[in-house]
């Protein structure tokens, strides 16, 4: 009897073992395929994270502080070195009129004109600093000392902290009085700072920083910028 032609051979082991490994691989092929779209599809979403696959994300960089900026070197030299400050109840001992420095005080200034003085000192207590002003406004150093003697003992007083170092006699840093007027080298040049000196190493000026202010004469930054002193009052007015 002559086979049908719909009729197949049987199929040896070796055919259905390879047509198996055929499925086999096209159902893993479709897997890897499937999942990478899944992945791509992911990866577009607006809450993906901007790396690669198997990349860490890159840490944040550490802000920099914003370092303090200051006018001049003066100012960043003065904040820096000022590192010895009065004791706050001595400068309102001074402020408040009732410390008297009997322990330096200068002979030739009267007890009336020294509490003149002193009244004057105070009432410019936290004046801001500004370089050639004259008020309660700003005023810088030199218009400081010069208002003081001014507005207490009608001592008239040069405008600039140099010509201010020229006038009165030179007085040794251990016989410092009541009144004198003390100097600095503070921006480079000669008697580029002034203030009056109180007693007890204390002495009162118009900062850069701080304004009109009672500062430390042994504070590193004065004690290493100190050029020397002047008596301006050396008789009995």
């Amino acid at each position: 009897m002559t086979p049908s032609r719909f009729h197949q051979e049987p199929r040896s082991a070796s055919s259905r073992s390879g047509l198996f490994r055929n499925r086999r691989t096209l159902w893993f092929v479709a897997s890897v395929v499937i999942i990478s779209l899944g992945m791509a599809l992911q990866g577009c979403g607006s809450s993906s994270p901007r790396f690669r696959s198997g990349e860490a994300p890159k840490p944040k960089a550490a802000e920099k502080k914003k370092a303090v900026r200051f006018a001049t070197r003066e100012e960043q030299e003065e904040s820096k070195e000022n590192d010895k400050l009065p004791d706050p109840k001595s400068v309102d001992s001074v402020v408040s009129g009732t410390r008297d420095f009997r322990k330096e005080k200068n002979k030739a200034i009267t007890p009336l004109d020294q509490s003149k003085i002193m009244r004057a000192i105070s009432r410019y207590m936290g004046t801001p600093y500004e370089y050639g002003g004259m008020s309660v406004d700003g005023m810088d150093c030199s218009a400081y000392t010069l208002l003081v003697y001014k507005e207490s003992i009608g001592k008239q007083l040069p405008r600039s902290a140099q010509a201010q170092s020229k006038i009165g006699s030179s007085v040794r840093f251990e016989e410092l009085k009541f009144g004198d007027l003390v100097f600095f080298n503070t921006t480079g040049a000669q008697g580029s700072h002034v203030g009056i000196y109180l007693g007890d190493d204390l002495f009162a000026h118009a900062s850069v920083t701080l304004g009109v202010t009672i500062s430390s004469i042994e504070s590193s930054y004065y004690k290493n910028r100190y050029e020397g002193a002047r008596r301006i009052v050396t008789t009995v007015e």
